[in-house]
């Protein structure tokens, strides 16, 4: 057989079985198995809790250990050797903005790695300001059409849309999400912004954990098995929030964690483990992130471990098709967050990210934030769409649209600051 013949047969076996496998995604709420989640307020030996003191002690650390063993993976070594430089402070944005741009430099064992962080804050602040932290998919420059933001230099996503090939970003793809992060909307409300490029963190490739910050933690094959992605991104934002603490024109104590799809899971593991975090945003993050996982709608953990193997730890692969033996669902990962303020949002037609499953595991979480004494009651049944809906320390929005981060979202996500940060 020829060549060309031998790569025909290969595209057309390849769309077969992405048609059959697609064909067995379930999009049917009456089809959802039957399941039953594992208790929130008891511990692993089956011990009930009822008290804030039991539940810090004993029942969160349990949770911590299972996520990190069985799903997210272990995160590098605690951040100790961080080293900061601002090589860029100044007016922008016509006056409204000082732009700030910092090197954060993870160093180890005489190696360093850098990572390029990125910051607006409003211009007529009188004092610190609250802030959003989030990580962004093709590079800082790609936010907003500002042309001193400095270029990443680290691998990016090839993109026909954004006119990315050969890995490399350039002028070409300035500012081309800019329509998902609302730079002046979110100053003239009093809020700043700072975004990391998640593959100056880590590649967003399965390259067995060879570059990006695990270049500076390698081991033997065993050891890498424990890492993952989502879990190097989440320690990323760390790293971003030590710099942010350091900010006199930031306030430290109100700086709110936020990510869209992949980078939502990490946003919620990071507000999961790291508790500077004052308040966390989960914007359409599906599996692995606020969708409950036995629920089986839309894409299920054979799905995203087999396309994006590197984004958890090799454990959550034996879940695959058996979801019910997993230790751990996500409701016990939103209810890590408590009683710290946590949002929760979906979109009508993002059915890949279950929005239902996204909602309950939202609804169960608050479990835990009743024990904190506060009154957050949700309703068994999703709100309306356009509706968001606000328990004390929780809130949910469903909108119209695809899976996307929008306008209407981030008007919504600094309604709920307000009222966090009052």
């Amino acid at each position: 057989m020829s060549t060309p013949k031998l790569h025909l047969l290969t595209l057309v076996c390849t769309a077969l079985f992405g048609a059959a496998a697609h064909a067995q995604t379930n999009y049917d709420e009456s089809k959802v198995p039957d399941y039953e989640l594992p208790e929130l307020l008891r511990t692993q030996q089956g011990k009930a809790i009822a008290t804030t003191a039991d539940w810090e002690s004993t029942v969160r650390p349990e949770l911590l250990r299972l996520f990190t063993e069985q799903v997210y993976g272990q995160m590098p070594e605690a951040i100790s050797a961080l080293d900061f430089e601002v090589f860029d402070e100044e007016v922008a944005l016509d006056g409204r903005a000082i732009r700030k741009q910092v090197r954060l430099r993870f160093s180890r064992n005489g190696q360093s790695h850098e990572v390029s962080l990125l910051i607006y804050l409003p211009a007529a602040a009188e004092k610190p300001v609250p802030l959003f932290l989030g990580l962004n998919f093709y590079g800082n420059h790609t936010i907003h059409a500002d042309p001193n933001i400095a270029i990443s230099e680290a691998w990016v996503p090839n993109n026909n849309r954004f006119c990315i090939s050969g890995n490399r970003a350039d002028e070409v793809s300035r500012g081309v999400r800019s329509y998902r992060w609302p730079v002046e909307r979110l100053l003239a409300r009093g809020y700043g912004l700072a975004t990391v490029y998640c593959g100056d963190i880590d590649p967003d490739f399965d390259d067995g954990f060879e570059n990006g910050v695990h270049s500076l933690f390698q081991g033997d094959e065993a050891e890498k098995a424990k890492w993952s992605t989502i879990s190097a991104w989440a320690w990323g934002l760390s790293g971003a929030m030590n710099y942010l603490e350091e900010d006199a024109q930031v306030d430290g104590q109100r700086v709110a964690v936020i990510g869209h799809s992949r980078l939502g899971k990490a946003a919620l593991w990071a507000g999961a483990t790291d508790e500077r975090f004052a308040l966390v945003v989960s914007n359409d993050s599906g599996c692995g992130g606020a969708a409950l996982s036995r629920r089986r709608f839309g894409e299920t953990l054979k799905d995203i471990n087999g396309n994006f193997p590197h984004w958890f730890c090799d454990n959550f692969k034996q879940y695959n098709g058996r979801e019910d033996d997993l230790p751990v669902d996500q409701h016990q990962l939103l209810a890590l967050v408590a009683p710290r303020p946590l949002y929760v949002a979906s979109a009508q037609q993002d059915e890949w990210a279950d929005p239902r499953g996204e909602y309950l595991s939202l609804y169960h979480a608050a479990a835990v934030y009743q024990l904190y004494e506060h009154e957050a009651v949700l309703n068994r049944m999703s709100p309306a769409v356009n509706t968001p809906v606000y328990a004390a320390q929780l809130g949910y929005h469903i909108r119209t649209g695809t899976h996307d981060i929008t306008r209407y979202d981030w008007e919504r996500y600094m309604d709920f600051a307000d009222r966090a940060f009052e």
